[in-house]
């Protein structure tokens, strides 16, 4: 029997383990621009510049999978840090593992349209999960000399599903 994954909300202190969760509640803001705009600053450590690497920022556009989820594939950047932050206020999916090897360490969290993570380097992760057409992630992470992409096939088809 396959088994089933359920998302839960995503918080700092649950996704801790992975990386960051970028957001602006609890972050103090600075007033700049003559008082007509806040600053929310350090919301994440981006970490790129391992043999050289340099900070990549590109646009992605996500289209949703058919539900439930198969999960079958799962990645990491052994180089760098790897930040998705969305570009409208559309929930989404992040599943994260401590050990790729063992689905017992897989988490799965609903993200906000308000909230973003940055995977720590060397941190297993899926490929970007959206549940709605077109959706549009800002995207930073390494560009540069060296293999910074490790994908692991969980299998033949696939090792459980996700179900949001």
């Amino acid at each position: 029997m396959m088994r089933n994954l359920t998302p839960q909300p995503l918080t700092r202190e649950a996704f801790a383990p992975f990386g960051d969760v970028i957001e602006l509640e609890g972050s103090a803001p600075i007033t700049i621009n003559q008082g007509f705009a806040q600053r929310f600053n350090d919301l994440a450590h981006v970490d790129v510049s391992r043999e050289g690497g340099e900070t990549n920022i590109s646009l992605f556009v996500g289209q949703p999978r058919a539900l439930p989820i198969a999960i079958s594939l799962m990645e990491r950047h052994p180089l760098g840090s790897q930040l998705f932050f969305p570009l409208q206020d559309l929930p989404w999916l992040v599943l994260a593992a401590g050990d790729v090897h063992d689905t017992s360490s897989f988490r799965a969290f609903t993200a906000s349209g308000r909230q973003g993570v940055n995977y720590a380097r060397n941190v297993w992760h899926h490929p970007l999960l959206v549940l709605d057409a077109a959706s549009r992630f800002l995207i930073v992470d390494r560009k540069g000399p060296g293999n910074n992409l490790e994908e692991v096939w969980l299998g033949d088809g696939a090792a459980f599903t996700l179900t949001p």
